[in-house]
């Protein structure tokens, strides 16, 4: 019998644009969205339901290569029985998010948590521990199914379910049961909404520290003047 584990009672961690279903299953769907929310198009939807459907334990939507892949990071390693991420929808331009998910099972981040290996414009996984992407990579298996159609998606979460290994395009799939270690639960710390704003070395934080500490000089300075002001017109 195929080994199973119970996810983290507080599975899943973090909230998003997607279906939960059997906690148990081997397989997540991720379907990369390229409007805004309120203008998901029709196949898209169908995709995510034909992944539920199907009988992921989670389809959704994702639309950045950083706060989106660190949600879907956080949600995975929380649920053991998730072995595979198929990964469908077309690809977004500039964000180029679906390279990114490729490029971070494959390559990891480097000593900044930027990912090893794309060209997405926002590739950065501040947000998240290390330990929770070593964990996401090593449970894993990427199955891409990008730019196909349901019946597609659907025979790759039904190969997933197999007993023993079945062919698949190009993967031979299988439930390989439980990943052998207990959940891991985390949230995103802190949201960080412009990456490329960010320090990129020891000189650049002790710059971007400087110019805090002046900003918080200036404001105190105005603070006490405001206040002596204040004082004088009550004199």
């Amino acid at each position: 019998m195929t080994y199973k584990q119970p996810p983290h009672p507080d599975y899943p961690p973090e909230e998003g644009r997607y279906l939960r279903g059997n906690d148990y299953s081997p397989v997540a769907v991720v379907i990369i969205l390229t409007t805004d929310e309120d203008k998901i198009p029709p196949e898209l939807e169908r995709l995510v339901r034909t992944g539920i459907e199907s009988g992921a334990a989670l389809s959704g939507t994702v639309q950045t290569a950083n706060i989106g892949i660190e949600k879907i990071v956080c949600n995975i390693v929380a649920n053991p029985n998730i072995r595979y991420l198929v990964l469908g929808g077309p690809e977004t331009e500039g964000h180029r998010t679906g390279d990114a998910i490729k490029a971070l099972i494959k390559n990891g981040v480097d000593e900044k948590n930027k990912i090893i290996g794309t060209d997405a414009l926002t590739a950065n996984l501040y947000n998240i521990s290390k330990e929770m992407i070593a964990r996401f990579r090593d449970q894993i298996t990427l199955v891409d199914c990008q730019h196909q159609n349901e019946s597609v998606i659907r025979q790759a979460v039904w190969s997933c379910y197999q007993e023993t290994p079945t062919e698949f395009m190009s993967y031979s799939l299988y439930d390989p049961g439980a990943y052998p270690d207990p959940p891991l639960n985390g949230k995103i710390t802190w949201k960080v909404t412009q990456p490329w704003a960010e320090p990129k070395d020891e000189k650049e934080r002790e710059a971007k520290q400087k110019a805090l500490d002046l900003m918080e000089k200036i404001k105190e300075s105005a603070r006490k003047k405001r206040e002596q002001e204040t004082r004088k017109e009550r004199m």
